[in-house]
């Protein structure tokens, strides 16, 4: 919140209303924009990117009454924000699941992605729960390459469906705040 006073206090620095508007839209735009192209882009935080936008547009235009965004649809769009941050963790392990895995590997493919993450951010994230369920499969279920190697795989398509649902969160998200923003809420 801290960052975002500061930018606030810059725009209002800034000469000349009009323009300054202008730039608070590009800024929020383009949050949002980059943040769509990240649901399916792995090297960017997609909804989160998106999530932030929103809440600087909230910000920046002046919160409830100015912004037309109202602190209500900011709480749902934030759960469905948090819904594709669990989708990100999840979807790999039930892809492996789906593929056979046993309760190892979707452990491996759980435990995986959050490690991934905490560790190697976005890399780690993709690569994380498909290294998690075939080590937990070898190591810890006891099977053999093959049949761990299709709980892999599973762990790819699960990851790939999740990003279909990602997207599909996203658009909810997008599609929410130009609802309240434009439609339901519209300050001019």
């Amino acid at each position: 919140m801290l960052v975002l006073a500061a930018i606030k206090d810059w725009f209002d620095w800034f000469p000349g209303a009009e323009t300054l508007t202008v730039l608070k839209w590009i800024l929020v735009i383009a949050l949002i924009v980059v943040g769509f192209f990240g649901t399916f882009l792995p090297i960017l935080p997609g909804t989160s990117l998106i999530y932030i936008g929103m809440l600087t547009h909230y910000f920046l235009m002046g919160m409830q009454d100015e912004s037309g965004l109202t602190w209500q649809s900011l709480v749902v769009i934030g759960i469905i924000w948090t819904i594709s941050i669990a989708v990100d963790w999840f979807s790999g392990a039930v892809g492996a699941k789906w593929f056979g895995s046993s309760k190892y590997g979707i452990w491996g493919a759980i435990i995986g992605g959050i490690v991934g993450t905490v560790f190697f951010s976005l890399p780690g994230l993709i690569l994380g729960p498909i290294v998690g369920v075939f080590v937990a499969e070898l190591w810890f279920a006891k099977k053999e390459w093959k049949p761990a190697a299709n709980s892999t795989v599973g762990t790819v398509v699960g990851g790939l469906a999740g990003m279909v649902a990602k997207m599909i969160l996203a658009m909810a998200m997008i599609l929410w705040y130009v609802a309240d923003v434009f439609f339901l809420n519209p300050t001019r």
